[in-house]
């Protein structure tokens, strides 16, 4: 397969400091928009050149059209590539699918730093699916109407009731149905069966692990089973659900990290 035109959204500080680049990266069924609204202006104040990445087949980048060929393996090669367009040693900020990208991408890499949001858990998405079926079984009806961009009222309430946190506000929710696309069948079996894959090296580099306390789809107590072998600091959200960078909830968890970041060494 010939190379991909791959988006990286570049958000420079508007001061030149120190600090290390922050390169983000989107979880699955969305794009690099999510961390455009909150997140990155944010953490320009403070001083950090951002970069947002568009996995292959999503947002900006090309191969939409052979989106279900793509795995883990290869969003972790769209990541080193845009790694290596960056002007210092970056850290690294997945979300869900995003943190396992990154991961893959540090089990041959190196990094100034990891932060990994609402991450898949060690024994993968399989418990997640099989808790939702039981608790939320109208969200694997609704969300190919959302994917499709013909969401109506009740998968409006289903997908709140699953991203976002109670507090979320109705039209909030209206306003990110956009950014929900369709998702790689192959990187989806690939979570599945992430329990019988193996784990792959992990640096020594600073860690952080982060989730909300009210997320419906990986829930904060098995955040322990992330941070374990990063030896990573630890944080819950109060009242945050999985969308941690959207939520209403989303300045408590960019002032974690970015006092986490800020205890970084500079670049």
């Amino acid at each position: 397969m010939p190379p991909r035109q791959l988006k990286l959204h570049r958000h420079p500080a508007s001061k030149p400091s120190a600090r290390p680049p922050l390169l983000f990266v989107h979880g699955a069924y969305t794009n690099a928009t999510g961390w455009q609204l909150n997140f990155i202006p944010y953490f320009n104040a403070r001083g950090y050149d951002c970069f947002a990445l568009d996995l292959s087949g999503h947002g900006e980048s090309e191969g939409r059209d052979v989106l279900d060929s793509f795995g883990l393996a290869d969003y972790a090669d769209d990541l080193a590539r845009a790694v290596a367009e960056l002007p210092a040693e970056p850290v690294l900020i997945g979300h869900s699918m995003g943190t396992l990208v990154v991961q893959r991408y540090l089990a041959k890499a190196h990094a100034a730093g990891v932060a990994l949001l609402a991450p898949v858990p060690p024994t993968g998405t399989g418990g997640s699916a099989s808790r939702l079926a039981l608790l939320q079984p109208d969200f694997f009806t609704e969300l190919p109407k959302v994917i499709a961009g013909h969401p109506d009222e009740h998968s409006l309430r289903v997908m709140a009731e699953v991203y976002f946190s109670p507090d979320m506000p109705h039209r909030d929710v209206l306003q990110f149905m956009p950014m929900i696309q369709a998702e790689s069948e192959h990187a989806v079996a690939e979570m599945v069966a992430l329990p019988f894959m193996p784990a792959g090296r992990r640096p020594d580099i600073p860690a952080l692990v982060m989730g909300g306390g009210e997320d419906a789809v990986f829930p904060a107590s098995m955040l322990f089973f992330t941070a374990l072998p990063w030896k990573a600091r630890q944080v819950v959200i109060p009242r945050a659900g999985h969308m941690l960078m959207l939520d209403p909830q989303w300045p408590q968890a960019a002032a974690a990290l970015g006092d986490w970041l800020d205890t970084l060494p500079d670049a």
